[in-house]
């Protein structure tokens, strides 16, 4: 997003706009870096697919973050067939160039987000 989009964060230092606030806000969904990362490994997948790839996801708030990321540019849905309609979802340009974003999320998440342990006294 550029300064000129609707991006704006009151709580940042001194200015109306944020990039980093703004960045966090895309990833910010339960959903949406996984949403991502999936596809990146998978390149394209159907609504099904990415539904059996997410797991405990409903099928509403699947469809209300692939429309979310649809709108900010970062997937795109092609219609497959109209009948029945199937539908694939790919990530764009922009979509892709959260790789590596996505993939140190990854690598921070395996070095650091395990449980707490307590400590033995």
């Amino acid at each position: 997003m550029s300064e000129s989009s609707d991006c704006r964060a009151g709580w940042c230092a001194e200015t109306d706009y944020c990039a980093v606030t703004c960045a966090a806000d895309v990833l910010a969904n339960k959903w949406h870096p996984v949403i991502v990362h999936r596809l990146l490994d998978a390149g394209e997948l159907g609504f099904g697919d990415l539904s059996d790839e997410l797991g405990s996801v409903t099928n509403k708030v699947l469809s209300e973050s692939l429309d979310d990321l649809e709108a900010r540019d970062i997937v795109e849905r092609t219609i497959v067939s109209e009948q029945p309609l199937r539908v694939s979802y790919a990530l764009t340009e922009r979509g892709r160039a959260l790789e590596p974003v996505v993939t140190e999320l990854e690598r921070w998440g395996r070095e650091y987000a395990e449980p707490a342990r307590p400590a033995t006294e």
